[in-house]
């Protein structure tokens, strides 16, 4: 009664479908399994080109208008461009969400509040003292979690939680997993759910 969750903390897409993605899991009566990636890495390893890399026109419209829309969609708010620290390093955020997991935390709200203050507040994620600030707004300490995120066993599980989305064909953030049934981007979410309700038929190999 679960369904597995790819994704990474500063993902926009992640952020857009996170409030309605717990709402389907939870209506469901299904638990969320987290599994924070390094999702430059995931994507590298797909075969797509890295974002800095990728032309003016896919930019400006998988990463401006389609964000856009889908803000306005699932009322999402955004600072209506990519945040400022964007491009720092994601693996701090990750490996909190990690330990987070490891501590039996209300991961859900967590992962959502990271994903809403990079991408409605402009937060750095790869800033303790702002990780801290967030944690406490949905009531989790987040001293020990930052404590326990470089320590090998934390960075293993993130390792081990990238290699096993490569080795599964994942190629973005977020995807979901219901009952062995991939689904990328938050724009599957209504597939996501009727999948709960009623699985969909293997008609290709």
């Amino acid at each position: 009664m679960t369904i597995e969750y790819f994704y990474a903390a500063h993902s926009a897409f992640a952020y857009l479908g996170s409030a309605r993605f717990m709402q389907i899991a939870k209506a469901a009566g299904r638990r969320i399994v987290h599994k924070p990636i390094d999702l430059r890495r995931v994507v590298a390893e797909s075969g797509a080109g890295p974002f800095g890399k990728r032309s003016k026109a896919h930019v400006a419209y998988f990463f401006g208008r389609e964000i856009e829309r889908w803000s306005e969609q699932r009322d999402a708010p955004t600072v209506g461009r990519i945040p400022t620290h964007h491009a720092n390093d994601i693996t701090l955020p990750n490996c909190v969400l990690i330990a987070a997991i490891d501590r039996g935390l209300d991961v859900d709200r967590l992962a959502h509040a990271l994903l809403e203050a990079h991408w409605a507040r402009d937060a750095d994620l790869a800033d303790p003292a702002s990780l801290a600030i967030i944690a406490r707004g949905v009531g989790i300490d987040a001293v020990p979690l930052l404590a326990a995120a470089p320590t090998p066993e934390v960075r293993r599980q993130y390792e081990a939680n990238t290699e096993e989305a490569i080795r599964r064909s994942v190629f973005g953030s977020p995807t979901y997993v219901v009952d062995g049934d991939m689904f990328y981007g938050q724009d599957r979410l209504e597939m996501v759910e009727r999948a709960l309700q009623r699985p969909f038929a293997h008609t290709w190999r």
